[in-house]
């Protein structure tokens, strides 16, 4: 397929072939970071679908397991499900307008007597030449890792299924563990005085945590939405598809996992960093499977590649927009000739060094601390996409637009983002209740650190630029859109078996 004909923007020329982005306003509009549209239908199909599956499902899943139990877990994963299918209609509704844009621990299984630093460096040096290879290339390396995540968690269904028939040294299984030791684990049960029940709960809302950090990636279609060829066609597909994702994909491998291992296993809780503690690899080792923990682990391997190779391309292009809406440094905003935001993928990469912190003997903990602090950044970034969309929508109506007009439309709204807004806030508030059964000055500062982080840039940001809140009749809904609507999008009807099966998927 032709790539599709762009309007070309006026850019000074740098020095070795660079293109230095300024800032250029025209009728009050800005005109957007001249990234490439070279991600096809297939790759943001694949992106959608396996780009959420990482560590936090194959591996974090099983902490939450071990605190929640089966049945507390099941419905952790399925609530924060509704919530980040709010964000994701949400963004669908906005993006398809305004299209803008652990390996180390891993290999210790297979070789436990080499230095993990050797591996992370390798794959640190491997993540980042990809990113700086045209987006393309990321596509197409995204979509064949996420195609052997996508062949794992199916067959891996297939594996439970046939383990729990009895297939397995454990004989027939079936909700056995959700009776004995039973479907939801107390948890904290002398800070509440014993009582059962309230402890069931504390545990059940202790691991929504990890299972938004499971969920997070979702809202990466949105951002390869600036990078994706014919966005209005492509990026409806990915979001419409995005409720039976979540309950394939997630809610049913937490619920074989639930049904496979019994939440008092202690492997679930192991203190080593190697891949020994995924749920994966203990359920194949509980059915006596012994290949398949090797399996799996190459697998895991793949996870790990697939979630930093997306997380580099993600936070280089939140670099590039908030660059050229003036909150970052214009540094970013400089491009490669093949569209590459060099700046941007060079500073995104240099906290894959981070990861030589495995170095240390607490490696395991700082996997923890990094999860917790992760994960409520991700639940602030879905708070704010639902805020977002709200003020769209009041834009939208100031200026007399249906929402009927728009390429895709979101359903149940504004209900279903203030839905999103308000659990998402509430459990921003709550998920660090923990620190103060007893008090504990480390365990609340991993807790809250995203939060006072957030508060601190927001509140330093409307001070030190003094810019004030945008009227809804004030918003700018031109800048991006005029420049897809001004393209001309040359779409190759696909003659092959393989070609007509994309087709369809997307």
């Amino acid at each position: 397929m032709e790539e599709p004909k762009e309007k070309s923007l006026d850019m000074s020329s740098g020095q070795n072939g660079y293109s230095d982005y300024e800032h250029q306003h025209e009728h009050g509009e800005i005109k957007t970071v001249p990234l490439k549209r070279k991600l096809q239908s297939r790759h943001l199909q694949m992106i959608a679908i396996g780009g959420t599956i990482g560590t936090g499902l194959f591996i974090g899943s099983g902490g939450a397991l071990a605190t929640s139990g089966p049945a507390g877990t099941l419905i952790a994963y399925a609530f924060v499900g509704t919530l980040v299918y709010s964000v994701m209609v949400a963004l669908g509704e906005m993006a398809t307008y305004i299209p803008v844009s652990a390996c180390g621990l891993i290999i210790q299984y297979w070789a436990p007597g080499l230095n993990i630093g050797i591996f992370i460096g390798v794959f640190w040096i491997v993540i980042t030449v990809l990113n700086f290879l045209p987006v393309n290339f990321y596509g197409e390396t995204e979509f064949w890792l996420c195609t052997i995540k996508i062949m794992t968690i199916i067959g891996f269904m297939i594996f439970g299924i046939c383990i729990n028939a009895g297939a397995g040294q454990q004989g027939y299984i079936g909700f056995k563990y959700w009776h004995e030791p039973g479907a939801f684990a107390p948890s904290l049960l002398e800070q509440v005085n014993n009582d059962v029940p309230l402890a069931k709960f504390v545990g059940f809302w202790s691991v929504l945590i990890q299972a938004g950090f499971s969920y997070q990636g979702t809202e990466l279609v949105g951002i390869a939405a600036g990078e994706t060829d014919n966005p209005r066609k492509t990026v409806p597909a990915a979001i419409r598809k995005t409720f039976y994702r979540i309950l394939f994909f997630f809610v049913l491998t937490v619920f074989f996992i639930g049904i496979l291992i019994p939440y008092t296993n202690e492997d679930l809780l192991s203190e080593d960093t190697d891949a020994t503690s995924s749920p994966f690899v203990i359920a194949a080792k509980l059915a006596g499977v012994d290949a398949l923990p090797g399996i799996i682990n190459f697998v895991l391997l793949t996870v790990v590649l697939s979630a930093a190779n997306s997380n580099v391309y993600s936070g280089s292009r939140i670099l590039v927009g908030l660059a050229q809406e003036g909150s970052a440094p214009k540094l970013f905003t400089r491009v490669t000739k093949g569209g590459v935001p060099y700046v941007a993928v060079t500073f995104t990469t240099a906290f894959g060094l981070l990861g030589f912190m495995n170095e240390s003997s607490n490696g395991g903990q700082v996997f923890d601390w990094f999860l917790n602090i992760s994960a409520v950044a991700g639940f602030i970034a879905w708070t704010c996409i639902n805020i977002a969309h709200i003020c769209f929508m009041r834009a939208l109506r100031a200026r007399g637009q249906s929402r009927d007009t728009l390429p895709y439309k979101a359903f149940w709204q504004p209900w279903f983002s203030w839905y999103g807004i308000f659990f998402n806030v509430l459990i921003i508030l709550t998920q660090g209740f923990t620190s103060f059964m007893p008090w504990n000055t480390t365990d609340f500062f991993v807790a809250y650190i995203s939060l006072m982080l957030f508060a601190v840039l927001y509140i330093g940001h409307k001070v030190i630029l003094r810019q004030p809140f945008v009227r809804p009749a004030e918003a700018d809904l031109d800048s991006g859109r005029r420049e897809i609507e001004d393209t001309i999008f040359d779409e190759a009807v696909p003659t092959t078996i393989w070609g007509k099966f994309w087709y369809w998927v997307g």
